[in-house]
Order: C-alpha cells, then sequence, then structure tokens
C-alpha cells in the first residue's frame, strides 16, 4: 500500500466517525501504528540482523534475515525499498481492527 492511498483512506475513516469517536480513533492509531520512516532507519542500521522485520512484526522473516546476516547483505539493501510499504500494510491491518472497536464501543 502506498503512503497516499493509506493516508487517504485513514483520513476518510476518521471523517466517517463524531469528533468524540474521531479523537478516540486517532489518539489509538498514533499509539499503536509503526513510523515506516522509524522501520527504514531500523533496516538501515541494524537490517543485517533483521531487527526492521522484528519491530514490524514479522519474526519468521526477522530470524531468516538474522541467521543469514541480511541475506549476505542483499536482503539488506532490498528491504530499504520494501520495509515501508510492509510497515503500511501491517498498520492498516491495526487501523481497520482499531476502527472497528471505536465503531463498536460507541454503539
Amino acid at each position: 500500500m502506498d503512503r497516499h492511498t493509506y493516508d487517504r483512506n485513514l483520513m476518510e475513516m476518521a471523517a466517517s466517525l463524531d469528533d468524540r469517536d474521531r479523537r478516540k480513533f486517532i489518539d489509538i492509531v498514533q499509539r499503536e501504528t509503526q513510523n515506516p520512516v522509524e522501520l527504514f532507519g531500523w533496516n538501515a542500521w541494524l537490517g543485517w540482523l533483521g531487527i526492521d522485520r522484528f519491530v514490524v512484526g514479522d519474526i519468521g522473516l526477522g530470524i531468516l534475515k538474522l541467521v543469514t546476516l541480511g541475506g549476505f547483505g542483499i536482503w539488506q539493501i532490498i528491504d530499504c525499498f520494501l520495509i515501508g510499504n510492509r510497515t503500511r500494510t501491517k498498520n492498516w491491518d491495526k487501523v481497520l481492527d482499531i476502527y472497528d472497536f471505536v465503531k463498536e464501543a460507541s454503539v
């Protein structure tokens, strides 16, 4: 999922809520989601250990990346381009759950 689609869909979801629920939704989203730029930093700094994959929640890929030392450096370079989209995809799954939670709580 690209950044613009993610941002647009998130804003549409927030706009569909009343003021009280919107504030609650935004607070939870900010607290529970990862920043793709932060994950890029983890990849640049400790990507050869798979730390970026562990942080985003891909434990299996993190272990594989750790064992191969970042795919002998190649996987670390590839993840520089992929980790942002992977982070937004994981965040989107959390956002959908948070939206459902806020909608159910307001009923």
